[in-house]
Parts: structure tokens; C-alpha cells; sequence
């Protein structure tokens, strides 16, 4: 018969990110972080190939990654909204954990389950954040996907992409939940 635990059941039934710019300071300190990330590493990791790593990224190299994400999107040509809400999240972000996609050479794990690890260690950083008590919201946006920014930004090997940024803070203002989907819509028993 299973044990539960109703409050980590609540607590995942009821979670709700946080809007990045409403993350306010103080923000989790070394020693705060390092629990949560240790949470994040307990990610299902097929092989235990550790194909993830951390970049924390502190407040005085938020103005420099946004500086980055500018000149990277002027190169590209964008329009400039885009490229203001490219800058936008380091110009409004006080801490943030860049969680990064490490491909290891493998014959048994497939380079997409890696990719599928690392989606997990920031989703799981998230939940370790809220859990924690810290506002927390996961972001990508075009800087993400672009080699240029990956390199220029935070010096990524070819091998190596942004999975998302973890941005973590004091939560200014609780936000309404949001519709969610209709799990009678989205779901399909196979009996037979």
C-alpha cells in the first residue's frame, strides 16, 4: 500500500511560478543555493551521465548578459521588441541559474533523453526554489537558442546549450493561477 505525502501532493498540485519580474531581492545567498541545487541534481538521469551543469549568475553579470543579448540581436537583425525582451530578463534579474545542456558521448543514452534530463533539472530547480519558500520563474527566449549569446554570453562548448535560466528571488506579489488544461482533453487510457 502506498505512503503518501499530502503536503508534497499539495504543494505540487497548487505550485505556480512566478513572474521573473516580480523577483525581487534579497535573493538565496551561496550557502541558501546549494541545497537547491543539490535538489535539482537528483534529477532521473538515465546512465548517470550528468548531462547538465550550473552557471550561477549573480547580479553585477546581469548587466553584462544583457548587454550581450543586445548586441547579439542587433547582429542577428531582430526587431526590437524582441530583442528588448531578450535583455530584459538579465536587466530586471537580481540571481539566476543558468542550467546548462551537456551531450555526452553515449551508445546506450540518445543525445534527446539528454535533452530531456536537463528540461528536468530546471524543472526541478523551480520546485526546489518554491518549495523553499523563494519566488521563482524558469525563462529561455531567443538568447537560449542562440550560439552566438551561448558563447559571447557564458563561453558554452559546441557540446553545450542552454536548457533555461532559473531565476530566483523574494516574491513581490503573488500571481492569480492561470487556466490549466482539460485533463479529459489531454489524456488517453489504453486498456486493451
Amino acid at each position: 500500500m502506498p505512503v503518501p505525502n499530502p503536503d508534497a501532493f499539495d504543494f505540487l498540485t497548487t505550485r505556480r511560478s512566478r513572474p521573473a519580474k516580480t523577483l525581487a531581492m534579497p535573493v538565496p545567498s551561496a550557502e541558501e543555493l546549494m541545497p537547491l541545487l543539490m535538489a535539482a541534481a537528483r534529477t532521473p538521469d538515465h546512465g548517470k551521465l550528468e548531462p547538465w551543469r550550473f552557471i550561477v549568475i549573480e547580479k553585477p553579470a546581469m548587466a553584462r548578459l544583457a548587454d550581450v543579448a543586445q548586441r547579439r540581436g542587433e547582429a542577428l537583425g531582430l526587431p526590437s521588441d524582441q530583442i528588448d525582451k531578450g535583455r530584459g530578463q538579465f536587466d530586471q534579474g537580481h540571481l539566476a541559474v543558468a542550467v546548462i545542456e551537456v551531450q555526452r558521448p553515449s551508445e546506450k543514452i540518445p543525445a534527446l533523453e539528454q535533452t530531456y534530463s536537463a528540461g528536468c533539472v530546471c524543472l526541478a530547480l523551480l520546485n526546489a526554489a518554491l518549495a523553499s519558500g523563494w519566488g521563482a520563474n524558469w525563462l529561455s527566449g531567443w538568447p537560449s537558442h542562440d550560439r552566438g549569446f551561448m558563447q559571447d554570453a557564458l563561453g558554452l562548448a559546441d557540446h553545450e546549450r542552454i536548457a533555461g535560466f532559473v531565476h530566483i528571488g523574494t516574491e513581490t506579489s503573488a500571481p492569480p493561477d492561470r487556466p490549466r488544461p482539460d485533463l479529459h482533453a489531454i489524456t488517453t487510457w489504453v486498456r486493451i
